[in-house]
């Protein structure tokens, strides 16, 4: 306890030193400003009035050394709005009706459908979730028509949400970037949405696939280096997973957790370059980080789309998914850390480091708190027991946690939109204050893991909100046995 009160005067002593100087600087000069009369103020203008060169070029120089700053420096990217995909309660998926469809499609053996029970058991996901209607039936109706039907079901339903919360017209959108890790089809989503809006004829589109989990934020990135170039432009990102045409059907245990995880929903988010668009804007983008661990091999080949032996297509989660996410979380946090963490902590993990390494003390490696940094954690709900793992590594409480494992009960793993689904829950339940800073953080097949930090530009108002949690907010948070 004393520690961590010796840890806190640090931080503050540390994080404010830069005003600590400042005061005593200030004070000497004003007291010498002070002490100056009459007589010497006239003799300090008569000088100014007989360098009459030096009066008008210094202002010039200044103005040549300030305006190619200001000419070259980086376009602020603001987050207006976004908007998450709520499906029909007709397409809820009970625990009970998921293991009745297993049963019924005769598909598995006795065996297999305890095992996927076992999984679903204890994966954290609730009573709510959903499915596309195409896996709902029986048998399922696994086919190319049904998967564009969920593909515009989601997509278009974010969309038509966005699009009036934000005032900004189909026609004014001219970045567009769509991305579906485990469905492309010809044309392309981003085709399908440029023709069923619109969109004019010089939009730029792209259509990521196969980038996993952490797509979503990819996407953020890359938005984000465009609109550095296209000035006064909108973008928007539109970031689903397509579970019809993924469903296995077969036994590989391997390939049947993602039955048991993976759910249907989807987000778009519109973000802009424009300085006019800030007093409106919820975020600003402050940070984007993007790591690959794809070199090695056992990063690769942890999340693999392959066929079973009975050439069944599905996609295997390897039994080292968890220490390969660890690995690369911790390559994305030391890029992240520098940029983020206060100078008290940076200070104290090195001095820890010094100790361990230059003194040869035995002491524990010293884990930043991040906690100083963020006031809001948005991580990927890949499972539960992922979650326990950032819990524990970045040593965060319950409170923090909450938007994850509340977003994986509510509608399970919906892949690169999920860290949406958790910021419209800090938004629901009014958490979001004017300059928090809150971290989103994903990782995916290939390997990679990505974050984007944002700032909120304004408090956020639950009642004005209209997003997935509100019709039952009040029942969050529930405890998940």
């Amino acid at each position: 306890m004393r520690l961590k009160y010796v840890k806190l005067g640090f931080h503050y002593l540390i994080s404010n030193a830069i005003y600590l100087l400042l005061v005593p600087l200030l004070g000497i000069s004003s007291a010498h400003i002070l002490t100056l009369t009459a007589p010497d103020l006239a003799q300090l203008s008569d000088q100014l009035r007989f360098n009459l060169v030096t009066v008008v070029l210094f202002p010039a120089v200044v103005v040549f050394l300030v305006t190619p700053y200001f000419m070259t420096r980086p376009s602020k990217v603001y987050l207006v709005d976004f908007a998450c995909y709520k499906p029909n309660p007709a397409q809820i998926c009970t625990g009970e009706k998921f293991m009745e469809i297993s049963e019924l499609t005769t598909a598995f053996t006795e065996e297999n459908l305890a095992f996927q029970r076992k999984i679903f058991e204890k994966s954290g996901l609730g009573q709510r979730t959903y499915l596309p209607e195409a896996v709902l039936q029986v048998p399922p109706n696994l086919c190319m028509a049904e998967a564009r039907a969920e593909a515009e079901a989601v997509m278009f339903g974010a969309i038509d949400q966005l699009l009036p919360k934000t005032g900004v017209k189909a026609k004014d959108i001219g970045i567009l970037i769509v991305n579906c890790s485990l469905f492309n089809p010809t044309p392309s989503l981003s085709s399908m949405i440029v023709n069923h809006y619109k969109l004019r004829g010089n939009v730029l589109s792209y259509n990521l696939g196969g980038m996993g989990c952490s797509a979503g934020l990819i996407s953020i990135d890359l938005a984000k280096q465009l609109l550095q170039v296209h000035r006064n432009s909108y973008a928007l990102v539109v970031s689903i997973e397509s579970v019809t045409l993924n469903w296995y059907l077969g036994n590989d245990r391997l390939m049947l957790i993602s039955n048991c995880l993976f759910r249907m929903g989807g987000a778009a988010i519109l973000l802009s370059n424009r300085s006019s668009d800030r007093r409106r804007s919820k975020y600003q983008l402050i940070h984007t980080v993007r790591t690959h661990t794809g070199s090695d091999d056992k990063s690769y080949n942890c999340l693999f789309q392959r066929e079973d032996k009975k050439k069944k297509i599905g996609l295997s989660v390897s039994m080292e998914l968890v220490a390969v996410i660890k690995e690369a979380i911790k390559t994305n946090i030391k890029t992240l850390g520098p940029a983020v963490l206060p100078m008290s902590e940076q200070l104290w993990f090195f001095m820890t480091l010094v100790a361990r390494k230059v003194f040869k003390m035995k002491i524990r490696p010293y884990i930043p708190d991040f906690k100083l940094a963020f006031k809001h954690f948005c991580i990927h709900v890949g499972g539960r027991p992922i979650l326990d793992e950032m819990e524990k590594s970045l040593k965060l409480t319950k409170w923090h946690m909450e938007p994850s494992r509340m977003t994986l009960y509510q509608f399970g793993n919906t892949s690169s939109s999920s860290v949406w689904y958790e910021l419209a829950y800090l938004e629901a339940k009014g958490r979001i204050r004017k300059g928090d800073r809150t971290w989103q953080i994903a990782s995916g097949a290939g390997f990679k893991c990505n974050s984007a930090v944002w700032q909120a530009l304004r408090t956020v108002d639950p009642a004005k909100e209209n997003n997935p949690w509100m019709d039952n907010i009040h029942e969050f948070p529930v405890y998940v046995p």
